[in-house]
């Protein structure tokens, strides 16, 4: 690779690894497999920099991507088999009202517990959409599919999702302010 083309990728990489980096974890909901998932997806970005690097959406073209290494990873066998049970460290900000804080944390884990619980084809839909603030025409090039498909897997996945946090909010016995 040319020195122009390598320090092209570098910038490209340097600007957007964290944000792919948190669309990962929003995918896959553990961030060691989120930093894995990233650094696949730059690494096969870097093989074929030379055909991709003059496309007009690059970071599309990324989340794309990292939608389809996500995709590649959960059909491996050996990642059925794993589970993952363990808490998430939360970090306090001691700038806040610590009953607001408490909410906050409780209302942010309820939702990404229940977003993992979302079948991945609904919650890439999702957390394209709703996380990284796509329209459904970028959601439905980044996955591959039709506006119509996407508006359909927003809509189920929704509708699972609100199932599934219904279902915690209520087993967990706390009272929604």
């Amino acid at each position: 690779m040319r020195k122009a083309d390598e320090q092209g990728f570098r910038e490209f990489a340097a600007a957007n690894a964290a944000s792919l980096r948190r669309t990962a974890y929003l995918f896959c909901g553990d961030w060691h497999t989120a930093e894995d998932l990233m650094q696949s997806s730059l690494m096969k970005m870097y093989m074929a920099w030379k055909r991709i690097k003059d496309l007009d959406n690059l970071i599309a073209y990324a989340r794309k991507v990292l939608l389809r290494t996500w995709l590649d990873e959960k059909r491996r066998p050996w990642r059925r088999a794993e589970q993952r049970d363990g808490e998430l460290p939360d970090a306090a900000d001691a700038t806040v009202d610590p009953d607001t804080t408490s909410a906050k944390l409780w209302a942010r884990e309820l939702v990404h517990t229940a977003l993992l619980q979302v079948p991945p084809r609904q919650r890439a839909v999702l957390v394209l959409r709703y996380f990284e603030d796509l329209s459904v025409a970028e959601v439905a090039v980044a996955m591959g599919c039709t506006e119509g498909t996407v508006k359909s897997q927003t809509a189920r996945g929704l509708a699972t999702l609100r199932t599934i946090v219904d279902k915690l909010d209520n087993s967990s016995g706390r009272v929604a302010s």
